[in-house]
């Protein structure tokens, strides 16, 4: 894994056919952390973290019936799947907008597996995300990222910014992550 050409990952809209109980079973989440962002009185702050972060096959498997149900209810999952066709990303659009103004669709996950991360995938991911979020009436991507400076170093490079509304529910969920907009 990890040493396949861009021209061997294929991006392309995932369906329930795709997402069997062990789709995400090989996808490597691990990440370690050092340093995160966070917001306080509006300001950024660093601090030293250190954590790391992966995926057991309970969790994957319960992030893959996560996938189906977004589907299900009529939400948007994006993969990059490699030659092997497995997923080795994907990015997934709930179905519901809200807002004052009912203009944001939050994107619940975005991840590249480990080997595969700096490649581009991520960003390939991000931006098939905003056509299909567009189709589904959206003016505004909405994200509860992880805090980590090469997590909010992707987003910043994308053109995401600090979410002028915060939902609740997402916040609450991840009180850590920082909440972050798009404008598409």
């Amino acid at each position: 894994m990890g040493n396949e050409s861009d021209e061997m990952i294929k991006i392309r809209k995932l369906e329930l056919d795709d997402l069997q109980e062990n789709a995400l079973d090989n996808f490597n989440r691990y990440q370690l952390t050092t340093c995160v962002k966070y917001i306080k009185n509006g300001k950024n702050f660093y601090k030293e973290n250190f954590f790391e972060e992966d995926w057991d096959i309970e969790k994957k498997r319960k992030i893959v019936k996560y996938l189906r149900s977004c589907i299900e209810a009529g939400g948007i999952v994006i993969g990059a799947i490699n030659r092997n066709d497995e997923i080795i990303g994907f990015g997934s659009l709930r179905h519901s907008l809200f807002g004052s103004k009912k203009e944001y669709i939050e994107l619940s996950y975005l991840h590249v597996s480990k080997e595969y991360r700096n490649k581009g995938i991520g960003k390939k991911l991000f931006i098939m995300c905003c056509e299909y979020a567009k189709q589904l009436g959206a003016k505004k991507l909405y994200m509860g990222t992880h805090p980590s400076v090469e997590t909010q170093h992707f987003y910043e490079s994308l053109g995401c910014i600090p979410a002028r509304e915060i939902n609740e529910e997402i916040y609450n969920h991840e009180p850590l992550d920082i909440q972050l907009e798009y404008n598409l």
